[in-house]
């Protein structure tokens, strides 16, 4: 398995206040993955302009780019999203991006929610426009649903966004179970990763074994479908002292 990080995630500083953009935050996933596994670690580059536009108008660019720090960082964490999404696809196998700022409040021409660019949205458009794949499986397990990828990809009749809603975990896990056994012709499956469902974050539900029950879920099934493609990238989570152990937790039932 492989790990897409940049040390600028974690060093970068001033572009933003809201709790996405705390520079403790990446800290302790990328602390707990050095010492608990033993995943390469790849260091990405920002994405171009091309990229970006594939998924955003040139009025939004432009009102990121306004701002140099949030541009800087914003493309670096899009970058991110699409070098995690083209090691699943080239090398079949799984790839997590510890990425930030997040993307999946990001539209096309607007965002909000600690957003700016919509990561997961550009790593798809990506691989469709260099003609990879067609058809997609998106699985969204932030607390909040994610807007953006919804605005800017769902409307595809190819790619299929799931954002569990059931309120309690058991049904949360089986909703997510219930939709995977119900897919069919997928070329990739991906996640936009929030940890913030957790039992002692914003959205008090589930367990640090329930995310490594939802990796193995979508470890399970990319093999079953696409031959193991499979790709997650980091949105929420900000119960800083658990939130690297529930990303190794999702990352071991991924891996």
């Amino acid at each position: 398995m492989k790990i897409v990080f940049h040390q600028d995630y974690v060093d970068y500083a001033g572009y933003a206040s809201d709790p996405a953009a705390d520079r403790g935050r990446i800290k302790p996933i990328i602390k707990e993955i050095r010492e608990k596994t033993d995943y390469e670690i790849i260091t990405p580059e920002p994405a171009t302009e091309e990229d970006i536009l594939r998924a955003h108008s040139e009025r939004h660019l432009k009102r990121i780019k306004h701002n140099n720090n949030l541009y800087y960082i914003a493309s670096l964490a899009a970058g991110g999203a699409i070098k995690t999404a083209e090691i699943a696809y080239d090398n079949k196998e799984a790839a997590f991006g510890v990425i930030r700022p997040p993307g999946h409040h990001a539209s096309a021409d607007s965002c909000w929610g600690f957003c700016f660019f919509n990561n997961m949205s550009i790593s798809m458009l990506k691989l469709i426009a260099d003609k990879k794949i067609e058809t997609a499986f998106i699985l969204d397990f932030d607390l909040h649903t994610g807007d953006g990828n919804i605005n800017i990809i769902g409307q595809n009749p190819n790619i299929k966004i799931l954002n569990p809603r059931s309120p309690e975990r058991v049904g949360y896990l089986e909703e997510i179970d219930e939709t995977f056994k119900s897919l069919k012709n997928i070329d990739i499956i991906a996640a936009s990763a929030g940890f913030d469902e957790y039992v002692l974050d914003w959205g008090g539900t589930l367990t640090t074994e329930d995310y490594n029950t939802i990796g193995k879920m979508m470890k399970e099934y990319s093999l079953e479908l696409c031959e193991g493609r499979r790709y997650a990238i980091l949105e929420g989570g900000y119960y800083f002292e658990h939130l690297g152990i529930n990303v190794v937790s999702f990352c071991k039932g991924f891996e």
